[in-house]
């Protein structure tokens, strides 16, 4: 299959659903670009799901460069944006340029994906203005998790105008998309609507353009735990519990290896 670029990735709007995933190195990478995803986002949760972080404030440039390089490595096909962490566009513009610069350049990603939309609008038009794509981020932006005090819904009653506002301020700055996270289903609607970009929902409901999840919550890995949008296709983490616990049994019984797993 022919690479999805950002212009295919935008004319898909409206033609058919698009398709996100995370990943964070080479091997996820490489099944889920072979499955036939239309785009990895190699998001700042890594902070969360790869390196122990409580949340996603902790995150270096240095750390997503890390995690992009592997991931490009193990993609052919996929769009492959990269999260720009917290702190890392929000002292100036020229910062923005500057960083979004270098991970785009040693990372080998396509685009990169900043948080916000009215007060990001200059940040996004300025680094669109020296051809370096953004993917927009708005609603719930785990970044401004000690404002907003709690991962919790956003758009609602009042709060759903300030949103279209944002929405519109990521598309004017020339946003190629942009993530609508946990907005009302019917807010969402009305955004996808209205808007020339396509937008990618995670817990916004079935009508945005596309949708993304964390890989690791799609697989089972991470437990118990998962936010109400999350659907889990297959319980890795138990089958892994299962393996692991016959591996240290055989081995204490020495039953592993065996002669078929011995050389001679």
């Amino acid at each position: 299959m022919d690479k999805v670029t950002v212009p295919i990735f935008r004319e898909r709007k409206g033609k058919e659903k698009l398709t996100m995933l995370t990943a964070y190195d080479y091997t996820f990478a490489n099944v889920v670009d072979s499955a036939g995803i239309d785009s990895i986002l190699v998001g700042d949760s890594l902070g969360n799901v790869m390196l122990g972080y409580p949340n996603t404030i902790p995150v270096t440039v240095d750390e997503m460069i890390h995690h992009t390089k592997a991931v490009t490595k193990g993609t052919k096909r996929a769009l492959v944006v990269i999260d720009m962490p917290f702190m890392s566009y929000h002292e100036s513009i020229e910062q923005a340029k500057r960083n979004a610069g270098r991970m785009m350049k040693e990372s080998g990603a396509d685009a990169v994906k900043l948080e916000g939309g009215v007060r990001m609008k200059e940040a996004i038009k300025a680094l669109v203005d020296i051809e370096i794509p953004v993917m927009g981020h708005i609603g719930l932006t785990p970044q401004s998790i000690h404002r907003m005090g709690s991962y919790k819904v956003q758009g609602k009653g009042k709060e759903a105008a300030a949103l279209i506002k944002d929405a519109k301020a990521v598309e004017e700055a020339g946003a190629f998309s942009v993530v609508l996270e946990c907005v009302p289903r019917q807010l969402a609607k009305e955004i996808t609507d209205m808007l020339s970009i396509p937008t990618i929902g995670i817990g916004a409901g079935p009508d945005c353009d596309g949708q993304v999840l964390v890989i690791h919550d799609l697989l089972g890995l991470l437990g118990e735990f998962r936010p109400k949008f999350v659907k889990t296709y297959i319980n890795i983490r138990q089958e892994m519990d299962t393996s692991i616990k016959n591996f240290i049994e055989e081995v204490r019984a020495g039953a592993f290896p065996d002669d078929a797993h011995s050389f001679h």
